[in-house]
């Protein structure tokens, strides 16, 4: 137990000892976490830029730019009164729509020629052409609803049937699990879980892969004779800097003020069984690519697509085949709908099941694959030092 403890003290000096990877592992975590949190910390698109092409001039197209006006989502950037540059126009305003009102807008309306006002949206960027549309029909949804009543009731219809005429039926939506839609509670925490991901693989492809290299494996050979205590000693640091780093997350719900209290303890659990998976794919690269710069390639390539293909953005169902294969291997995959269900969308413990085995599974295989490279590895270092212990005799 001594030895095992003095091991666990090197790999903690070699680890302090390493400027560049001290930083990657603490500070890139802190850095994503503060920089991107600021990023979202708005939470929800608001004061989006568009343009008003405005030919009608009349007390009705008023009211409509009056409702467009004070809807929070949208900024008129520019009032027009024709068409005229209006592609340039929409480039200087970064504008996400055009709304064009028709000549004889109002007179149309009031003689029942059913006109049409025509929004060009801006889908150069999906996120703010989406807010922006959905805006502007709401804004003339509700402008199209108050004609109708209002001419319902010129038209004499009691006050009792003009709301049944108008609207047979009613339509109720209501918002579950992040009801004020902000961003930053769905992609701030994915983020983080991605940077946590890459730090640890880019920790551990040099675990083995430095001993390798520098000729200092013997030396832990010669120390300990177990696998399992080599592969533990590369391990225990790691998790105990991770939860480091986990607590620093927990800090920074604090500092943006996100609601995330329940389920910490569950997520927790899921988190370290997260860690574990990734630190075994991390150590089994390390043992077979006894190269750091080759380990740290081959692992940054894994790690860089992870989130998007993890289906945390972008449904997995609609990705093909591969691509869905390819996704189950990596415990991104795994960690993310968990993360879900306990913290978003405040489901109960049972949920997280099928993630949490997927993510075992994939500790299992990765432990014992590791395990059988290291013992390959340990032997032919083991048959190196006899022989050289019997050529010395």
């Amino acid at each position: 137990m001594k030895v095992f403890f003095e091991l666990l003290m090197r790999e903690f000096k070699l680890f302090w000892g390493n400027k560049v990877l001290r930083l990657l592992f603490f500070g890139a975590p802190l850095l994503y976490g503060i920089l991107i949190g600021y990023v979202y910390s708005k939470g929800k698109v608001t004061d989006l830029p568009i343009i008003v092409v405005d030919e009608d001039r009349s007390e009705m197209s008023a009211k409509a730019i009056e409702m467009m006006q004070d809807n929070e989502v949208l900024s008129i950037a520019s009032l027009q009164f024709n068409t005229a540059n209006l592609n340039r126009l929409m480039i200087e305003n970064s504008a996400a729509c055009v709304v064009l009102i028709p000549k004889g807008f109002e007179k149309d309306i009031l003689t029942k020629q059913y006109p049409e006002i025509t929004t060009i949206v801006n889908t150069s960027n999906v996120l703010t052409a989406n807010y922006a549309s959905g805006a502007l029909q709401l804004v003339l949804g509700t402008l199209k609803a108050g004609v109708q009543i209002e001419t319902l009731r010129k038209q004499g219809v009691p006050e009792n049937l003009v709301m049944s005429q108008y609207e047979p039926f009613k339509t109720t939506f209501v918002k579950k699990n992040n009801r004020a839609t902000n961003y930053m509670y769905f992609l701030w925490p994915g983020v983080l879980a991605t940077v946590l991901q890459q730090v640890l693989l880019l920790g551990l492809a040099l675990s083995f892969a430095s001993e390798f290299e520098s000729g200092s494996f013997k030396e832990l050979v010669l120390k300990t004779r177990s696998t399992f205590s080599l592969i533990m000693v590369k391990l225990i640091p790691y998790l105990i800097m991770s939860f480091l780093v986990w607590l620093m997350y927990w800090g920074f719900t604090f500092w943006f003020r996100i609601p995330f209290f329940e389920n910490l303890g569950n997520l927790t659990l899921v988190a370290g069984i997260f860690v574990l998976a990734v630190s075994f794919i991390g150590i089994l690269v390390s043992i077979l690519i006894p190269n750091q710069l080759k380990a740290t390639e081959v692992l940054m390539v894994v790690a860089t697509p992870s989130f998007m293909i993890s289906g945390f953005t972008w449904p997995l169902s609609q990705m093909p085949e591969f691509v869905q294969v390819i996704a189950q291997i990596i415990p991104l995959t795994h960690f993310l709908p968990a993360f879900r269900i306990l913290i978003i969308e405040k489901g109960s413990f049972d949920l997280t099941y099928p993630y949490i085995l997927n993510l075992t599974i994939i500790s299992i295989i990765g432990f014992v694959l590791s395990f059988i490279a290291l013992h390959i590895k340990k032997r032919k270092v083991l048959k190196e030092i006899k022989l050289a212990e019997e050529i010395g005799e």
